[in-house]
């Protein structure tokens, strides 16, 4: 029994590397403060969980749902003339996702031709890069680097490559780095999509997971954006619905038809109590949002001061769930420091080079824990001697 040639390209996860790591300390009686995995932990607001569960109830919505509920639709433009000022063609323009990896994993399949260059940044979520593989694509990376505040430079991009790619996927507020991107950036990105004919895809996971009285809003609120691609935005951080799978691709017609095209071939749809879900979290009171971005952002405080204050100098992230720490320089791989730590005190995080080649040197640490984990990790980190 043999796997296609394509999974040639795909080893095991990372991630799963790291459960099966703390799953055997676990099973020895050791102690754990899991920092890897960004699985949100602020649990969604009691209307949304209302919704769901008097949806759930009715044996109606048991049925196949084939396309998205037109009210779902109209809902999602709702939102985004609300929450960032742009209107929408609910019927073309708004297509739901089984969570935006699905989108992001999936869409390469409907635009890209074997062997079709793909401009990704790196560091970057790994579905990113894992999306053009399944496709068949090539991937050529865009460094983000600190000295430029992890904003992509358009202007390294050879012109042969841009000639020939097809894609472009970008992120910010980005995870793992948590930079933001200014506004000139975005009408960089636009013009140079228009000269190389390149589809932009904007993943928009974290804009209300911005911090210290900062804003961030959607790439489609720039002239031109819908021209030349599209948004995907997610519920799972700001509504807390991380396993409801709920996404969106949003903005250019074109795409989002070619989108919609391919899942009417994959899928049967999202879940109808599920639809409503979504509808009731960005239709209804939004308080919860501001109270999770808080939550969050106490987390940042706690973890940013208690890592400084043993030696651990980090950058204080910016915005989303995540803080990106660069290692100890005595460390040679971010996987060694990885472990190392894992093994003295129990405190894991995903070490950058699974974010790509740019991400070796650092860590990536989510805030998913509440305050006495990660103090009682902090104190551990402080006693281990790693950092001395």
């Amino acid at each position: 029994m043999k796997y296609s040639k394509r999974m040639d390209n795909f080893g095991e996860s990372i991630f799963t590397t790291l459960t099966a790591m703390k799953r055997a300390r676990e099973t020895a009686g050791g102690w754990v403060c899991d920092f890897s995995i960004g699985s949100p932990n602020v649990p969604p607001a009691q209307h949304i969980i209302d919704t769901v569960v008097r949806e759930a109830a009715d044996p109606v919505n048991y049925k196949y749902a084939i396309k998205d509920l037109p009210e779902l639709q109209n809902a999602v433009a709702q939102w985004y003339q609300t929450r960032y000022g742009i209107a929408l063609d609910p019927g073309a323009e708004i297509c739901s996702l089984l969570g935006s990896q699905e989108g992001l994993t999936h869409i390469g399949m409907a635009f890209l031709n074997e062997g079709d260059i793909t401009l990704v940044p790196d560091p970057c979520y790994p579905a990113f890069a894992d999306g053009v593989g399944i496709a068949g694509g090539s991937v050529h990376y865009m460094p983000m680097r600190p000295e430029n505040n992890c904003i992509i430079q358009l202007s390294d991009i050879p012109a042969d490559v841009a000639k020939a790619a097809k894609m472009m996927i970008v992120s910010y507020p980005n995870n793992p780095t948590s930079a933001l991107a200014p506004d000139g950036f975005y009408r960089d990105l636009i013009a140079f999509a228009r000269e190389y004919d390149i589809i932009v895809i904007h993943d928009n996971a974290y804009s209300d997971l911005v911090y210290d009285g900062k804003t961030a809003g959607s790439f489609l609120r720039f002239e031109g954006a819908k021209d030349v691609g599209v948004e995907f935005n997610s519920l799972s951080k700001t509504y807390g619905l991380a396993g409801a799978r709920i996404g969106f691709c949003i903005g250019n017609a074109d795409v989002v038809k070619g989108v919609r095209n391919l899942k009417s071939n994959m899928d049967y749809g999202m879940f109808i109590p599920v639809q409503k879900m979504a509808i009731a979290a960005i239709t209804g009171d939004q308080n919860c949002v501001a109270v999770t971005r808080a939550a969050y952002e106490h987390r940042r405080d706690i973890l940013f001061e208690g890592l400084n204050s043993i030696g651990w100098k980090i950058d204080k992230p910016a915005s989303t769930m995540f803080a990106w720490a660069r290692i100890p320089q005595r460390y040679d791989s971010s996987m060694a420091f990885t472990k190392e730590l894992f093994e003295k005190c129990g405190v894991l995080v995903a070490p950058g080079s699974a974010f790509g080649p740019s991400g070796e040197g650092f860590v990536r640490m989510a805030l998913v824990q509440d305050d006495d984990t990660i103090k009682k990790a902090i104190s551990g980190m402080g006693a281990s001697g790693i950092f001395d």
